[in-house]
């Protein structure tokens, strides 16, 4: 089955990622609530800088920071396209959206919607 995933990077002073936690466990249940299928945040743990290209270059990463790779899965564009518009105009997450509350710098932050080219899983394991 075809899936459709919204894809981030971005980077999180580490003194808030606590505060990110937070935010992104309340944008979570928000998001599927509205029938996102999953809802996945990564915190990097072996992401170097590279000669030409990289995460941390990537999101221009400052001292103190780290790096956050996520994703949402949704069953197609069209049924992400619907999500999204209700997660936009949920009133949680506008106020948590707005530029003093988040923990990161916004400007920094790489996103796109990306249509499944290759999928492999192993026999039995998750959907």
């Amino acid at each position: 089955m075809t899936r459709y995933v919204d894809g981030f990077v971005l980077a999180v002073p580490k003194q808030k990622l606590a505060a990110y936690r937070r935010i992104a466990r309340q944008a979570g249940k928000v998001w599927r609530e509205y029938g996102a299928l999953e809802y996945v945040e990564c915190v990097a743990d072996d992401v170097k800088p590279g000669k030409w290209t990289s995460f941390p270059q990537a999101v221009k990463l400052k001292e103190g920071e780290v790096v956050l790779f996520s994703w949402i899965v949704y069953e197609s564009r069209k049924q992400r396209d619907a999500v999204n518009a209700k997660v936009i105009a949920d009133p949680r997450l506008r106020e948590m959206m707005r530029p003093k509350a988040m923990p990161f710098d916004g400007k920094r932050m790489i996103f796109g919607g990306f249509e499944t080219f290759v999928r492999l899983r192993r026999k039995g394991g998750p959907r």
